[in-house]
């Protein structure tokens, strides 16, 4: 039973102290299975007051089976054996005993089922030698009984084992509650953590709540304040509009009082305006009348004129000099005309003279400026015919300048042999040289009309404008100028 008793009130969540419980037994697992779901764990809800008798309010069954479908945890024994653990919580109804056993409250519990593993049951074993000297002992001492007293009772091996069995007892008894008192202690402990995490969920609940409603409540005075303001806002807004519908009105009537008076006099106006529109008018009748008279009587003044005119062009149109100034006048505009389609004629003929004239000229320009193209064509065909022959020339030059060349190579290996030859044998004799004299006049001859002839081609070519010193041919002509002067030179 709780103690001491908790004050509940409606919609409050308690915490019931020395609620713990805590049974050690030993049995099957088939018997704590049937136990378990056969018989619930009773739970009673009583009144208590100091006035009144106690009274049972309500009663919650806790099915303790449901503890035995949990997941089971392992943890070490006092002794380090491993034991097994299952816990199971749940929050059940407590329903009143009387009436309709309607929900009186709602119950939270943890069930923890911890499984130790087999018991091991401590026997008492009494030695041989014990018994033995027992025996031994009692056997002479049966003549003896009548002179010898009894041993003690408490100094027996069965008031030992006994007393030992006892002590053992109490050690374990000793041990046990020890063990309950801190599972007490760490369960309450638990609980009172778990009391302070929910008082702090509670008061950080309840100072959020506070929270919000401090700032509702400053939504709530800005809302007032605006509402306040609001209504002055109308009240002032009413007033200006009482102001406002006051003077519109005034300025209404004013302004129909206004524009009756204006109507009044326009009507007034009006009618002085109509009245003046009908003697004018009436005039107008009157002047109208006088004057029609003296419409017709003009009109027939002016059927009288022209029937007078008639008869006098009839007169005129028949007498001859009429008729002639008529043909003269019918003539004189027959030469207006053709004066003026001679003129027209002249003005075309002056200007298809000019138009044939620019023509003419334009015809010429045109025939100069082709035979300056066909002149310039022909003289760029003929500077293009001069420079083809002038490479063709140069070209052939220079065959022939490599032809004579090879002769010369031809020659000089020639003389060079003849040397060599003329070094192995014998000096010739004065009628040999003499008649070698006149072969070495002809060849100088020979090198001074090809030195001639290469200059000649060289300022030809130069003359032309076509070629310059750094151009190839020129350069070959240079070195075979050079060359034909040193073997000149050299002879």
């Amino acid at each position: 039973m709780t103690n001491p008793p908790v004050e509940v009130r409606k919609n409050m969540e308690v915490f019931l102290p020395q609620s713990y419980c805590a049974f050690d037994f030993a049995t099957l697992p088939h018997q704590i299975q049937d136990t378990f779901t056969r018989l619930p764990l009773l739970v009673e809800l009583w009144h208590k007051d100091k006035m009144t008798k106690d009274l049972l309010i309500g009663v919650a069954r806790i099915q303790l089976s449901n503890v035995l479908t949990s997941e089971k945890t392992r943890f070490l024994g006092p002794h380090g054996e491993q034991c097994w653990r299952q816990t199971f919580s749940e929050q059940i109804i407590i329903t009143a005993i009387e009436g309709s056993k309607n929900k009186v409250a709602e119950l939270s519990y943890i069930i923890t089922l911890e499984d130790y593993g087999l018991v091991k049951v401590r026997e008492v074993v009494v030695s041989e030698s014990s018994q033995s000297t027992g025996q031994q002992g009692s056997l002479p001492a049966q003549p003896l009984q009548s002179t010898e007293p009894l041993p003690e009772p408490r100094e027996t091996l069965e008031y030992k084992a006994a007393l030992e069995l006892e002590m053992w007892k109490e050690m374990q008894e000793d041990l046990f509650v020890n063990q309950l008192k801190k599972k007490e202690l760490v369960h309450m402990q638990a609980l009172a953590e778990e009391w302070k995490r929910r008082d702090k969920e509670r008061e950080a609940l309840v100072k959020k709540k506070v929270a919000e409603y401090t700032i509702l409540e400053e939504q709530l005075q800005k809302a007032l304040a605006d509402l306040e303001k609001r209504e002055r806002q109308l009240a002032n807004d009413e007033m200006e509009m009482k102001k406002l519908k006051a003077q519109l009105q005034l300025d209404c009537e004013r302004s129909i009082q206004e524009r009756q008076d204006s109507i009044r006099r326009v009507r007034e106006d009006c009618m002085h305006q109509i009245e003046l529109e009908r003697s004018k008018a009436k005039q107008l009748e009157e002047d109208k009348l006088r004057l029609q008279q003296q419409v017709q009587e003009a009109e027939h003044k002016v059927k009288l004129l022209e029937k007078e005119f008639l008869q006098y062009k009839d007169q005129q149109s028949s007498k001859p000099e009429i008729r002639l100034q008529s043909e003269i006048n019918l003539l004189t505009l027959e030469k207006v005309e053709l004066e003026r389609k001679l003129e027209s004629t002249t003005k075309s003929k002056l200007h298809y003279k000019q138009q044939w004239g620019r023509a003419l000229k334009e015809l010429a320009r045109l025939k100069q400026r082709e035979q300056e193209n066909a002149m310039a064509r022909l003289r760029k065909q003929q500077q293009e015919l001069e420079h083809m022959r002038l490479r063709y020339l140069a070209a052939e030059e220079k065959d022939v300048v490599k032809t004579e060349r090879q002769e010369l190579e031809e020659i000089r290996n020639e003389l060079n042999r003849l040397r060599q030859q003329e070094d192995r044998q014998q000096p010739p004799d004065t009628s040999a040289s003499a008649k070698e004299i006149p072969g070495a006049k002809l060849k100088d001859e020979g090198l001074d009309d090809y030195l001639s002839r290469l200059i000649e081609e060289r300022d030809t070519l130069l003359r032309t404008g076509v070629y310059t010193h750094e151009d190839r041919i020129i350069s070959e002509l240079d070195r075979q100028i050079r060359e034909t002067m040193a073997k000149r030179s050299n002879r």
